[in-house]
């Protein structure tokens, strides 16, 4: 759980991230050091899981966003498929699932054209029995959590 300081916290970066800690406890009215200290034990914590930036794979070229069904060979193993993709850098996440499917993926490719070549080395993997494949058209919703943050600390 996050109490309010927290969420005003992780909202203040999440809208500007390259802030910093002092000009951060400024707009807070709250002392450097403790910005700080929820800084850090929010990341102990596992609630802030980077500093990184974010990056636009669209901006580094691969325009197509594709979601990606997999059906492993049950004898296989997730990890064994999990290394295999791995080693994909198209694949961006994937996912062990309920349903008709093993794994859900996120994959990026430059074109429909090189969909086609990611999702060949995908498949060739020797556990992987059948894929099947959605192309995404638009981002509706990108990724988020800050609603997510503002609902948990909601009376």
């Amino acid at each position: 759980m996050v109490d309010e300081l927290d969420a005003r916290i992780l909202r203040i970066f999440d809208e500007d991230p390259r802030i910093g800690v002092l000009e951060a406890s400024r707009r807070l009215g709250v002392a450097r050091g403790t910005v700080q200290a929820r800084l850090d034990r929010l990341e102990r914590r596992g609630v802030i899981t980077s500093f990184a930036p974010s990056v636009s794979p669209a901006a580094l070229g691969f325009e197509v966003t594709a979601f990606v069904t997999l059906e492993i060979r049950q004898d296989a193993g997730h990890d064994a498929v999990a290394a295999h993709l791995d080693g994909i850098p198209e694949v961006l996440e994937a996912h062990t699932v309920t349903g008709s499917a093993d794994l859900f993926l996120r994959v990026v490719a430059r074109t429909n054209a090189d969909l086609q070549r990611v999702i060949d080395r995908i498949v060739a993997g020797p556990a992987i029995e059948r894929s099947a494949s959605v192309i995404a058209l638009k981002t509706q919703i990108p990724y988020r959590v800050m609603p997510l943050i503002r609902a948990s600390t909601a009376p």
